[in-house]
């Protein structure tokens, strides 16, 4: 069984509220889950401490038995600590071989130095 740790969507139309799970890749997005894990609330301001919250001892419990991260929950993980350098970036277009040439130089640069 392969655990992800994602998002689950509700709330009212326009008003988006997301559950942060662990469940298994073959259910649906907002279908069954092994375990809540926290929640999302994206319509409180960034600094409010009620927008994003989570039970880290069981996202780490959950990591540690192997779980993947979606896109989105990487970059909550990566700013709360927890992962850190967990967030990918996507894309193929001309922005990401932007990025790709300016990480690729600032590395060469720090090799260098």
């Amino acid at each position: 069984m392969a655990v992800k740790i994602r998002l689950a969507r509700g709330g009212a139309k326009k008003r988006p509220y997301y559950r942060i799970i662990a469940a298994d890749t073959r259910y649906a997005r907002d279908g069954r889950f092994l375990e809540k894990l926290g929640h999302y609330n994206p319509l409180l301001p960034d600094e409010h401490p009620e927008r994003i919250v989570m039970n880290e001892e069981r996202i780490r419990h959950y990591l540690g038995h192997g779980a993947q991260v979606s896109d989105r929950m990487a970059r909550f993980l990566d700013k709360a600590g927890i992962v850190p350098g967990a967030t990918r970036l996507r894309g193929t277009g001309k922005k990401a071989d932007e990025i790709a040439a300016k990480k690729a130089k600032a590395e060469t640069e720090a090799a260098s130095a």
